[in-house]
C-alpha cells in the first residue's frame, strides 16, 4: 500500500531540504524534522494500520539516507561501538531509536553529533554513554547531558546505573558545586552515589578529614621519595594526606553497608585502580587470604627497592605497605566465595560477607590509623 498523497509530498520536500535529523512520534503519528533553521513536522495521514504505514515510511527513509529500504537491521550490532563515522549523519536520518543509540556508543561521536542525536532521542542511558566520549563532556553537549541525568537521577533505581550517572555527571566543568553538595547529601541515603565519587573526585572528596600525626611527620620524606621515581612513596603519601584519609573513610561508609552485590563489586574495582601504583603488574584475582600472604611475601623481599626505601626511613610502616598491597588486589575474587554461591542483597548478603570484608576493612582502617 502507497503512503497517502500528501504525505509522499511533505516527505519528498522535507528530505530535499537536508534535514539533520529525524524522529516519529509513533503516538501522535507525526514525523519531526530538524533543520538549521528549526525543528519542522509532518502529521502523517496513515492509508493502513499505523505499524504498517510506519514501516513504508521508514523504509522510505532508508531508501533516501542509505540506498536501501532495508538498511537499518544490519546497524543494531553498532551498539557495541564498532560504528564507523561514514555513515552516522545517514542513521539521523531513518527516525529509528535503536539508530540513534547505534550514535550514541560510536568512537567517532563528536559533540555535533551528540547535538543532533539528543534531538532524535532523550534517553538517559543514551546521555551516560555519550559522556563517555571526550569530546562530548569537553564540548557543549556535555553539560546538557549531565544535568539531564541529575534530574532524572532519582528515578533511577538500579545501583549500576546510578554508580554510573554520579561518576559520569562529575567530570571537571560538567556541573557545579552545589550539585555535586547535593549529590553528597543523597549518597547518605544511598551509598552507591559515594562510588562514583570515590572514582571521579578520588583527591577532592566534600569530606571533612584533618591530618593524621604520620602525615605531618613523614609527608616531606615521602614526598622527597616521590619526586625520585618511588611510586610506592607517592601513594603511601596520597593515602595518608587528608583527602586520601577523606577516601578512606567514604570507602568504609560503602562497605559498612553495601545494599547490592553491583555496589560491592564497583566498590572493589575502585578501590584497585585507587591502589594500582602499589601493583603496576596488573590486577589480582585472589581471596583475602590469599592477598595476605602475597602482601607479607611481598614487603619482606629484601630485592624489593622502593619498599625497602621506604622501611629504611620508618620500620614501623611495614603494616601500611602491607595494607596497601592487599588492598591494591581488589577484585572480584575477594566475594567469589560467597556471590559465587549467593545472589543475596542487603541485610543478608552483609552477613555473607562479614567473613571476608571483616578482615578487609581492617587494612583499610591500619591505613586510617585506626586499631
Amino acid at each position: 500500500m502507497d503512503l497517502a498523497p500528501e504525505d509522499s509530498l511533505r516527505l519528498n520536500v522535507l528530505l530535499a531540504n537536508r534535514p539533520q535529523a529525524i524522529r516519529i512520534d509513533e503516538s501522535r503519528m507525526i514525523l519531526y524534522a530538524l533543520s538549521p533553521k528549526g525543528e519542522m513536522e509532518v502529521p502523517l495521514n496513515p492509508t493502513c494500520r499505523d505499524e504498517q504505514y510506519l514501516k513504508q515510511i521508514r523504509e522510505m527513509l532508508s531508501m533516501h539516507a542509505l540506498g536501501s529500504p532495508s538498511g537499518y537491521p544490519r546497524h543494531v550490532w553498532s551498539r557495541m561501538g564498532h560504528l564507523n563515522s561514514e555513515n552516522l549523519e545517514d542513521l539521523l536520518l531513518l527516525g529509528e531509536p535503536e539508530a540513534v543509540v547505534a550514535i550514541a556508543y560510536s568512537e567517532e561521536l563528536s559533540d555535533e553529533l551528540a547535538r543532533k542525536a539528543w534531538w532524535a532521542l532523550e534517553d538517559a542511558e543514551n546521555a551516560r554513554q555519550m559522556l563517555r566520549a571526550p569530546a562530548v563532556v569537553n564540548g557543549e553537549m556535555g553539560p546538557v547531558l549531565a544535568a539531564y541525568l541529575v534530574e532524572f537521577l532519582p528515578f533511577e533505581t538500579e545501583a549500576e546505573k546510578i554508580m554510573d550517572t554520579v561518576q559520569l555527571v562529575l567530570q571537571p566543568g560538567l556541573v557545579d558545586e552545589s550539585v555535586k553538595g547535593d549529590l553528597w547529601k543523597r549518597a547518605r541515603r544511598k551509598n552507591a552515589f559515594y562510588v562514583g565519587f570515590l572514582k571521579a573526585l578520588p583527591d577532592e572528596l566534600p569530606e571533612p578529614s584533618t591530618a593524621i600525626p604520620v602525615w605531618e611527620r613523614l609527608e616531606a620524606d615521602l614526598g622527597e621519595m616521590a619526586n625520585s621515581g618511588n611510586r610506592l612513596a607517592a601513594q603511601l603519601r596520597r593515602v595518608l594526606s587528608p583527602p586520601g584519609q577523606a577516601w578512606l573513610a567514604t570507602l568504609d561508609k560503602v562497605l559498612e553497608k553495601p545494599g547490592t552485590q553491583d555496589v560491592v563489586n564497583r566498590a572493589l574495582e575502585v578501590v584497585a585502580d585507587y591502589f594500582s601504583p602499589v601493583r603496576p603488574e596488573g590486577p589480582a584475582d585472589a581471596t583475602i587470604e590469599e592477598l595476605e600472604k602475597e602482601a607479607e611475601i611481598w614487603v619482606s623481599d629484601p630485592g624489593n627497592a622502593l619498599v625497602q626505601q621506604i622501611l629504611d626511613l620508618d620500620r614501623e610502616l611495614v603494616q601500611e605497605l602491607t595494607a596497601m598491597r592487599v588492598l591494591a588486589g581488589s577484585g572480584y575474587g575477594i566475594v567469589r566465595p560467597v556471590f559465587g554461591r549467593s545472589d543475596a542483597i542487603g541485610t543478608l548478603m552483609r552477613r555473607k560477607l562479614q567473613p571476608v570484608l571483616e578482615p578487609y576493612r581492617k587494612h583499610i582502617s591500619r591505613l586510617r590509623q585506626i586499631s
